[in-house]
């Protein structure tokens, strides 16, 4: 069937893998790494419990995985089938068990996961990690449902590997409006002004409502079912990283970890089956060397949604 044609301020990445090979063609295979000690800053296509049996012990800083969620889904012909609790339960054992031992001492590991997988993905993650926290964050959209909630949130599992861990807590201060501008004799009490009016930089919950979840104008969007926003990995990178760290994401999907490691100066690995999904991570790796930008963060703090800096962003995004 043939592609309708996009508008002009659609930037959504799209394309088939035949017309994207050149991308493709720069990617490791799985296999391949047994002929490289130190990976860095690579694609790897292919099977991750082969990919991850061949990757270096106690290699990586921090690790970002978004695994399946229990749900039929279509990753654009790699489909993932619901399963029992107890099969779900193995299948992240099984994967957890091999990311494990290539966390180095004092590492960071995040996973994502909705409300009915995060119930699993916690009490697993404690078999193998020390679990720090679990932030929830809201999808800003959603489908309604007739008989119950909607569901517009989203969990993701803090974990470290041992106690002396990085958290690098200014990088990821909030800047928020003050809408109650209390003085003290006269003088402003714990807000500034600045552009867009009253502020004061905030320290992150673990309840994240900044979150704008990619759409058709924005160029980080690609046609990934489940992607994930660059300012959502941005924040968990920057709070567990330092600039020259190794990441780690064995469900790389459509390359966010990637691609957002490389905009903020850390080596990376990226794992992921579908070649389409390579592609186009290997596409917006490319586009990173030109163009570093992170909705709603400003390369010191990050800002709250619809906010000024936000919107400034946008726009230039959409010229």
């Amino acid at each position: 069937m043939p592609k309708v044609n996009k508008a002009l301020r659609n930037k959504t990445l799209d394309r088939e893998i035949s017309e994207n090979d050149v991308y493709l063609a720069r990617c490791k295979s799985a296999s391949d790494l047994t002929e490289i000690p130190e990976p860095k800053n690579i694609t790897v296509w292919g099977d991750a419990d082969v990919a991850l049996d061949n990757l270096p012990k106690e290699y990586f800083d921090l690790i970002i995985a978004d695994p399946p969620y229990n749900l039929y889904k279509n990753f654009h012909g790699e489909s993932f089938s619901r399963m029992s609790i107890d099969g779900y339960t193995e299948y992240t054992r099984s994967w957890l068990e091999r990311v494990a031992p290539l966390l180095r001492e004092g590492g960071s590991i995040y996973v994502c996961c909705d409300w009915q997988t995060s119930m699993i993905i916690g009490s697993v993650l404690s078999e193998f990690f020390t679990v720090q926290n679990r932030i929830t964050w809201q999808r800003e959209k959603g489908r309604g449902a007739l008989r119950n909630w909607k569901n517009g949130l989203e969990d993701i599992w803090f974990a470290t590997k041992g106690e002396g861990y990085k958290f690098n807590l200014d990088r990821v201060k909030i800047r928020r409006r003050v809408l109650a501008t209390y003085r003290e004799n006269g003088v402003a009490k714990d807000w500034e002004n600045g552009e867009g009016g009253a502020y004061r930089d905030t320290c992150p919950s673990n309840f994240w409502d900044d979150i704008t979840v990619p759409f058709w104008s924005m160029p980080e969007n690609t046609d990934h079912p489940t992607q994930k926003p660059e300012k959502l990995i941005a924040k968990l990178i920057l709070a567990s990283s330092d600039e020259g760290d190794m990441i780690l994401d064995p469900f790389l999907g459509s390359g966010t970890t990637s691609v957002v490691a490389k905009k903020l100066g850390r080596g990376y690995v990226g794992i992921e089956k579908n070649p389409t999904y390579c592609s186009w991570a290997e596409e917006r790796l490319e586009r990173a060397e030109a163009d570093k930008r992170i909705q709603g963060y400003d390369g010191e703090r990050f800002y709250e949604r619809h906010s000024a800096i936000d919107k400034k962003n946008k726009n230039k995004n959409n010229q």
